[in-house]
């Protein structure tokens, strides 16, 4: 009878062990994880990054301005922005009109899923892309986004050209394109 009290306190005695010892093993390697670098080869290791801080009436539009507000500002996105022309163009959101209040929850879901198919969640600069290649970049919503450098160094993003390159508020560096 007491061996068999002895063989239960040792198997509890070794599970414990192991589960501390598991623990153990988590903490040290959480506490030991890297920092997370953005670094690309056309960068290299100290190659410094330029952007331009952007004030919040910078020529973006309101539509573009919407998209920027829908996300939060503390993670890293880049965000491809259409043109004001090209809302009123190709999705037929013109200013006056479609931001009246019986419209505006159509409005914001257009231009929410705009944003699903033009941001990508981290910061790209157009001194990231090289002039050689194309790169390839999923957006939050899964479309492939084909990015390129023209001649004169403005993205081409799915054979669109942009506008505005590096315009950063917060974290979120964001490019106006023509499409």
């Amino acid at each position: 009878m007491r061996r068999g009290c002895f063989v239960k306190n040792l198997i509890a005695f070794v599970g414990v062990v192991i589960s501390i010892c598991c623990l153990l093993v988590i903490m040290v390697s959480v506490l030991q994880l890297p920092e997370v670098t953005l670094r690309n080869k056309s960068t290299g290791p100290n190659r410094t990054i330029r952007t331009r801080k952007v004030s919040k009436d910078e020529a973006i539009g309101r539509f573009g301005e919407m998209m920027i507000e829908m996300l939060p500002e503390d993670l890293a996105f880049t965000v491809f922005v259409p043109s004001e022309k090209a809302f009123q163009r190709d999705l037929k959101l013109q200013l006056n009109d479609s931001l009246v209040a019986e419209k505006m929850n159509d409005t914001y879901a257009v231009v929410s899923r705009i944003l699903g198919f033009s941001a990508v969640p981290q910061t790209l600069s157009s001194t990231t892309v090289s002039s050689s290649k194309e790169v390839f970049y999923d957006s939050l919503s899964g479309f492939a986004l084909y990015i390129s450098k023209d001649l004169d160094g403005m993205l081409v993003v799915n054979r669109i050209r942009s506008e505005m390159v590096d315009l950063k508020r917060g974290r979120l560096l964001y490019i106006s394109w023509m499409g």
